[in-house]
């Protein structure tokens, strides 16, 4: 995991896994695809290939070969060193090669297709922020047009990753300003970012056109508006679940600092921003933005105030409504059979979103689109089953459903009955403590398997599970990629026969064999994660939850799941010697999270000293505690070719 050095007898440099090529994007008019290809013409270097060639001719002399000049130089020809030419033809193959994987194989074959492969990397993922110094990154990729960044570990997504533990991107920034000037798009996720970083990103890329921020925090509105005023080529902004840091009395009107004549906004997502805005600043950038795709608009957005955006933006493929309620002027409130003819109107709606305060009687408004739609998102709707069993069964063609659990066992059957050609399912729950009730059950997600046997992904959050539903789902549909089972009650065994639900997880391991996500929670013995050891032999990434009961679990997951990049255990049995059993696999992983668990600080220093290149974190619950306790709370353990990180806060104790 070193550099290249100067000898030529020496190895090419090992290559994180967390450092990859995202695969490139072909064009469209969606924005998601905006940047296809992040390829400079006047960049493409390379000659006519000679008809030889050969790595090992040696340099000058007898070893040159003549090379028409097809660029119209002096004398119309030249001469260049064959390992010149070989890799001049290299990078020019290589810019057809996409596939992450290939990429990375391509680069371990020799050290020219390592500089090649450099050469021409138009993309970069850096999957852990601390996997690589930001200083490596840029000498190594020289011509790189969007940077794909991740920070925290995904279980901060619940709250158990502490405020202020890090993933800060402005070192980043730092260093991509003066090695990328022609950088395009960012995309961050689970970072840090304050609107001094903001600042730095419009000051720093001339031609950018595109940020996307996931459930990143430390920004507010004051950023943003720096962001639209200077980014004068911006295509592409997306807020995403990101916690904003705004009082209302701070608050700045960022929507007005868009450019006055017609931008190039292909996407604008905005709906986790929680303050007001300047709705007439809005609907006069959406009226200029001839290219808008995507919108998707906050809370402070009544459906009067809806209707007036779709008829500014009838090309809109994906809308996000906003509260999908109404604010009654001095007219009255806005008719349904109105707003219908707005959603009619709106020929190329493809994807729904929003509904965040909705007011159900506004539903009607939307089934002339429905037939149309490929995804649906209620997930911040709390509307029961009767109330969305007529939206459902005019969704004749979709393929993706995102609903909160309130839909019950009988929303979930007019999905079936209605959605032959699902391919995902989220069911969220409303309420995620313990012992909540619960309104889905086996029986809805026996429903689904039956009357969706092209489901790919699922995320089903519940109370109460039988073996036989989960057995169903893994022979109906044998497709499954992603199976994500979240039984909140903690040791639930199956609602009828009160077994544990090894049967169920087995079954899904076995008949589904393209699985390559798995989560697990419920009653569960190691006889369950020994069948996932044998049969889940594609899986990347495992949560547990609740589950397991001694440490024999974790070795047959490390010794059977030999492609296993993440795994996140909380709340279970596991202690030092499961986590010792893994320290042959830690080198393959991107990282291992386990909290609430029974480790201790003996267990994790043993792995630290026989593991010298991995990164072992040991998170306080809280910030204050002094001293060491023998106990653990949080591991976070991750690969880095860097080391320990020099800005972890006082709870984190690196060892």
């Amino acid at each position: 995991m070193s550099t290249p050095r100067s000898s030529s007898t020496s190895s090419p440099p090992q290559i994180p896994q967390s450092l990859t090529l995202a695969p490139a994007r072909t064009a469209s008019t969606s924005s998601s695809s905006s940047a296809s290809g992040m390829r400079d013409a006047a960049e493409d270097d390379f000659d006519s290939p000679p008809s030889q060639m050969s790595e090992d001719d040696p340099g000058g002399g007898v070893g040159d070969r003549w090379e028409p000049d097809l660029r119209g130089g002096n004398g119309g020809a030249r001469w260049a060193p064959p390992d010149q030419v070989l890799e001049n033809v290299l990078e020019s193959v290589l810019e057809f090669l996409t596939a992450a994987r290939d990429r990375n194989a391509a680069s371990l074959v020799c050290r020219s297709w390592y500089r090649a492969e450099a050469q021409t990397r138009r993309e970069l993922f850096i999957g852990n922020c601390y996997a690589v110094s930001p200083r490596r990154a840029v000498e190594r990729f020289s011509r790189v047009r969007a940077v794909v960044l991740k920070g925290k570990p995904r279980f901060a997504d619940f709250s158990l990753v502490p405020y202020g533990w890090g993933a800060y991107v402005s070192p980043w920034l730092a260093a991509l300003g003066p090695a990328y000037p022609r950088l395009e798009r960012i995309s961050l996720k689970r970072m840090t970012v304050t609107d001094e970083d903001l600042a730095l990103i419009a000051k720093s890329f001339p031609l950018f056109k595109e940020l996307s921020l996931v459930c990143c925090d430390g920004f507010s509105t004051l950023g943003l508006a720096v962001v639209a005023e200077r980014c004068r080529h911006l295509r592409v902004l997306d807020l995403i679940e990101d916690y904003l840091e705004d009082e209302e009395d701070e608050m700045v009107d960022w929507i007005s600092k868009f450019p006055e004549s017609n931008t190039s906004l292909e996407s604008l997502l905005f709906d986790c921003v929680t303050v007001p805005f300047n709705f007439h600043a809005l609907e006069a950038l959406v009226a200029r933005s001839p290219a808008l795709r995507q919108l998707r608009v906050n809370h402070h957005v009544s459906v009067e105030q809806l209707r007036r955006l779709m008829a500014r933006a009838p090309q809109l493929t994906h809308l996000g409504t906003g509260a999908f309620r109404s604010e009654a002027g001095p007219d009255g409130a806005l008719s349904v059979s109105d707003l219908a003819t707005s959603f009619a109107a709106s020929r190329s709606l493809t994807c729904l979103s929003g509904f965040r305060e909705v007011n159900s009687e506004y539903l009607p408004a939307i089934y002339p689109v429905c037939a149309k739609l490929t995804s649906l998102n209620f997930s911040f709707a709390s509307l029961t089953s009767e109330e969305l069993k007529p939206v459902i069964r005019n969704c004749v063609n979709l393929r993706t459903f995102w609903v909160l659990d309130t839909v019950g066992d009988e929303g979930l059957r007019a999905v079936a009955e209605t959605c032959s050609d699902l391919r995902e399912l989220r069911v969220f729950p409303l309420d995620a403590t313990e012992d909540s009730e619960g309104s889905v059950s086996d029986v809805g997600l026996q429903a689904i398997s039956e009357g969706c046997p092209k489901l790919e992904s699922i995320l089903y959050f519940c109370q109460r599970m039988t073996n036989a539903a989960v057995v169903a789902m893994s022979k109906n549909c044998p497709d499954l990629v992603v199976f994500r089972l979240c039984i909140m009650g903690r040791h639930r065994p199956d609602r009828i026969t009160g077994e544990p639900m090894d049967d169920g997880f087995g079954a899904i391991v076995m008949n589904c064999k393209k699985l390559t996500r798995l989560s697990v929670s419920g009653l569960l013995t190691d006889k369950a994660f020994a069948y996932i050891g044998k049969y889940g032999k594609l899986i990347k990434t495992l949560s547990v939850a609740f589950a397991g009961n001694s440490d024999m679990s974790l070795q047959y997951v490390f010794e059977g799941c030999t492609k296993l990049q993440k795994l996140e255990v909380r709340d279970s049995p596991f202690g030092d010697k499961g986590l010792l059993s893994g320290l042959d696999y830690f080198y393959n992983m991107r990282f291992l999270w386990m909290n609430s668990c029974r480790l201790t600080m003996r267990g994790c220093r043993e792995v630290a000293q026989q593991m010298q290149n991995l990164v072992v974190e040991v998170i306080k619950d809280h910030s204050d505690d002094e001293g060491e306790s023998e106990t653990v709370d949080k591991l976070y353990l991750y690969r880095s070719l860097e080391g320990p990180r020099n800005d972890a806060p006082p709870f984190v104790n690196i060892l």
